[in-house]
């Protein structure tokens, strides 16, 4: 997760505030528009979109979310967790660049037991410590469990919905924290979800017999593990103990250290980094083309 030793870390590596100023701007801008960076399909496939805000009922409670989907016809559905900063413009902007690629895409609020999005406004906000503050109880009320419990009314809503094709699987697609959130997304409806993409993913493989790892075999999923140099140069070890458990639970796995840093995907995370970050967003669709 974005603990002290990750932001600690990534400060090393931060680009200065007007460089990143004018990369998030133009990052947000192409974000919506497949094929303007290198990867996706071309521009000239990008579906046009169309969202609303809406909300789930969950056995906590009413769980706010943002659904964007193709204007037209049926399409495969896919849940999206965002990092630990939450359901804010960022990852609407994201969840609104895969629908436009032809997916109907649910982006969570991680958050909703203790505040409707968005809670924080941008990432940059997480790193002072007010946001920090502001935060912490509402991971606590967090847990493994109720994810799980999340996990399988979001799948439950999307299947009600008219722009999903219930003949197609479920994919899922998580950040930072939301990284596990896709493991335990597959455990909670094995028969439809079928495929789950993790990038700089947090805590992923632990001690417990609750690691996401070790959840591998009880899902019907195929995986894409994206790891942070500097998550991998902290926790060497992950990446081998992720292969050996997907090869013993017979799923399939596409696990790889990017030279990139925690949260290189995210378009408004300060070590936000293009290159490996578009490499990461195609492993993505290629996953979803051949599992969903």
């Amino acid at each position: 997760m974005c603990d002290e030793w990750t932001e600690s870390d990534n400060a090393a590596f931060t680009v200065n505030r007007r460089q990143f100023a004018a990369i998030g701007a133009s990052a947000a801008a192409l974000a919506v528009v497949p094929g303007c960076m290198a990867g996706p399909a071309p521009a000239s496939k990008a579906m046009k979109t169309v969202s609303r805000g809406v909300s789930i009922a969950t056995p906590d409670g009413k769980a706010d979310a943002f659904f964007v989907h193709p204007k037209a016809g049926k399409h495969p559905a896919v849940i999206l967790w965002p990092d630990i900063a939450g359901l804010r413009e960022a990852y609407r902007t994201m969840g609104t660049r895969l629908a436009a690629a032809g997916y109907a895409v649910l982006v969570v609020n991680q958050y909703y037991r203790s505040s409707p999005a968005p809670v924080l406004k941008d990432f940059a906000e997480w790193r002072t410590p007010e946001g920090q503050d502001k935060l912490k109880p509402m991971i606590a009320a967090i847990t493994p469990a109720g994810t799980v419990r999340d996990a399988a009314a979001f799948v439950g809503w999307l299947d009600a919905q008219a722009e999903v094709d219930t003949a197609r699987r479920i994919g899922s697609a998580g950040y930072c924290m939301g990284g596990p959130f896709t493991v335990r997304t597959a455990l909670a409806n094995p028969a439809r979800v079928g495929a789950a993409a993790s990038f700089h993913g947090a805590n992923l493989v632990n001690d417990t017999p609750d690691s996401p790892h070790a959840l591998l075999g009880r899902t019907r999923a195929s995986y894409l593990f994206a790891i942070a140099q500097n998550d991998d140069a902290r926790s060497p070890t992950d990446k081998d103990k992720l292969r050996e458990a997907a090869a013993a639970a017979g799923r399939p796995a596409e696990i790889e250290v990017y030279p990139a840093q925690h949260g290189w995907c995210t378009i408004d995370a300060p070590v936000y980094d293009q290159p490996q970050a578009e490499k990461a967003w195609g492993r993505m669709l290629a996953l979803f083309a051949g599992a969903l």
